[in-house]
């Protein structure tokens, strides 16, 4: 029914392609099994099996023995049965051969079927298998289409689909078909129906691999990034360090004359970025975090509370615009941050011991 040609070509399969025959074989008969069914009534049972050593495939229908037959496609009397084989008993299944003529077009149909089918998942497969060792990775794609507020991006050699919705684009970005783009690879989704590889250029993991694409005291674990907070297109924030004191972890960032980080701002569609050198101190951090804001002081307000004082004509550089750069210092060091002016300590004054509260209560209650 199936040439010896079938059988080779599946060998081939196995070694070419890294389809395993058994697996594919099991598939084959599942899928001619069904098939077979459909060409002669759902309602008997029956199976199709596959001989690759002899090169051969059969069809075989089953009953089960019965001692009184309601279903004679499924049931067979067991007077009949012992006529077949008399070892046969109530409960047994009665095995027939009973290949139809007519068989060899459904099978062949079908094989055709199951081998593209195969051919189709073994390619996703190898697709997803390239892009999630991509997870967490910059690549650079090819914008093929713009749906909506969604860019598709074409990335990896398999040239995978990927989507960049609107809350992973950069604000204010423009895109372009057939043009390339980075995009860093967020999350891959996989049900074994479907894929859905999600990019973006607004992660903040979309930074941190520029960075270490750019600095290659990054690369090699001279500097260490501690944290990055950011609001896409408008501002970054990210704190490296150096163990090595001879290391300048921020010169190394900005690079000579500002070459690495301008290629970083050019890639971030002109958003500004603050690069903060860590310190183990959470006041001196987030001192540092509120640049380019100049501050005086911080002291704690309570434990998950600092507050900063800040040259009077500066506060608003302090605050950013609509809080964006005290927001961004908060979130990076991970300290609640209340930006207060120095004209602040003039007109609330701290009373710092219980000497003197007691004179103020004196006071208060004199004649």
């Amino acid at each position: 029914m199936i040439s010896k040609d079938f059988f080779q070509a599946l060998e081939d399969f196995e070694t070419e392609r890294k389809i395993s025959k058994t697996e594919f074989i099991k598939a084959l008969e599942t899928a001619l099994t069904s098939a077979y069914k459909k060409h002669i009534g759902e309602a008997k049972m029956a199976s199709v099996k596959l001989n690759p050593e002899k090169h051969t495939i059969k069809v075989y229908s089953y009953k089960e023995v019965k001692e009184v037959v309601e279903d004679p496609d499924k049931e067979i009397s067991l007077e009949d049965a012992k006529q077949i084989k008399k070892s046969y008993k109530i409960g047994d299944l009665v095995e027939k051969e009973e290949t139809p003529k007519d068989f060899g077009r459904i099978a062949a149909q079908t094989a055709k079927q199951v081998v593209m089918q195969k051919l189709r998942e073994l390619e996703r497969g190898r697709m997803i298998a390239e892009i999630t060792e991509k997870e967490d990775e910059l690549v650079t794609g090819i914008i093929r289409r713009i749906e909506g507020k969604n860019v598709f991006v074409e990335i990896g050699s398999n040239n995978l689909e990927a989507i960049l919705s609107e809350q992973d684009q950069i604000k204010g970005e423009k895109y372009y078909i057939n043009s390339k783009i980075k995009v860093y690879v967020k999350k891959i989704k996989d049900d074994n129906k479907s894929s859905l590889v999600q990019v973006s250029r607004a992660n903040t993991g979309f930074v941190k691999k520029l960075f270490e694409l750019e600095v290659p005291e990054i690369q090699n674990g001279e500097v260490e990034i501690k944290g990055i907070s950011r609001e896409a297109g408008a501002r970054t924030k990210i704190a490296v360090f150096a163990k090595n004191e001879n290391i300048d972890a921020v010169g190394a960032c900005v690079g000579n004359r500002g070459m690495r980080i301008n290629n970083i701002v050019n890639e971030l569609n002109g958003e500004k970025v603050d690069i903060i050198l860590y310190s183990d101190d959470p006041l001196e951090y987030v001192a540092r975090a509120l640049s380019p804001g100049k501050v005086n002081s911080v002291c704690f307000v309570d434990e998950k509370t600092t507050r900063a004082i800040v040259p009077n004509d500066k506060l608003s550089l302090a605050i950013g615009a609509n809080g964006l750069n005290v927001r961004l210092a908060a979130k990076l060091t991970g300290i609640k941050i209340d930006v207060k002016p120095e004209s602040f300590i003039e007109e609330k004054p701290v009373i710092n011991t219980f000497d003197e509260i007691e004179t103020d209560l004196d006071d208060m209650f004199k004649d």
